[in-house]
């Protein structure tokens, strides 16, 4: 299949229903996503806006733990380093029924709001949490944009005295770190 291929299947912003879709693995195609979040097609780095946006909404994990690209006829298998997203802008807004709502925004332009659907996650391996999105994608926050999160951050103390810095966004409390010690605290500052 050729991209321009995937390319016609939809140009609106509509969620794709890509759990309906369950066509027969077509095989490999050379597209892999860096830890960065650049895409590549055949080696050449994928940067027309177009293209990203519609190959991301194509984009599913399945349970094998490998990616695919999802037609109603046809099923690719991709290569992703780390994760397929990266989350590159954060802005808050206030919503009257739920407080502050966090709308984050990926390198290639998908919008989600961070509540209880879209939620933050604290893997062990790393420092910078994911955002959990769509068919079993998650994007990870850009450096530039967890230090964002972190400005805006909250802290609160649990019964058992630990700390936990993060947001409240669509009525929901998002850790953007595992819980400090206050004892560990006063080693940070100068």
């Amino acid at each position: 299949m050729s991209l321009e291929t995937l390319l016609t299947v939809q140009a609106n912003d509509r969620p794709l229903p890509l759990e309906e879709w369950n066509p027969a693995l077509s095989g490999d195609m050379d597209i892999r996503v860096d830890r960065d979040g650049v895409w590549w097609h055949e080696g050449a780095r994928v940067e027309h806006p177009r293209v990203l946006r519609t190959l991301s909404r194509l984009l599913r994990r399945e349970d094998d733990g490998h990616y695919y690209l999802v037609t109603p006829a046809e099923k690719w298998r991709i290569q992703v380093d780390d994760h397929p997203l990266l989350i590159v802008d954060a802005v808050c807004q206030a919503d009257a029924g739920t407080g502050p709502c966090w709308q984050l925004t990926t390198q290639t332009g998908e919008h989600a709001t961070l509540d209880d659907h879209c939620r933050l996650v604290l893997d062990d391996d790393a420092d910078v949490p994911r955002v959990i999105l769509r068919h079993g994608l998650s994007a990870r926050l850009s450096r530039q944009c967890w230090y964002q999160l972190v400005e805006k951050a909250e802290c609160i103390e649990d019964a058992q005295g630990q700390i936990h810095m993060g947001l409240h966004s669509g009525g929901y409390w998002h850790a953007l770190g595992p819980p400090v010690n206050p004892d560990d605290m006063s080693t940070l500052s100068p």
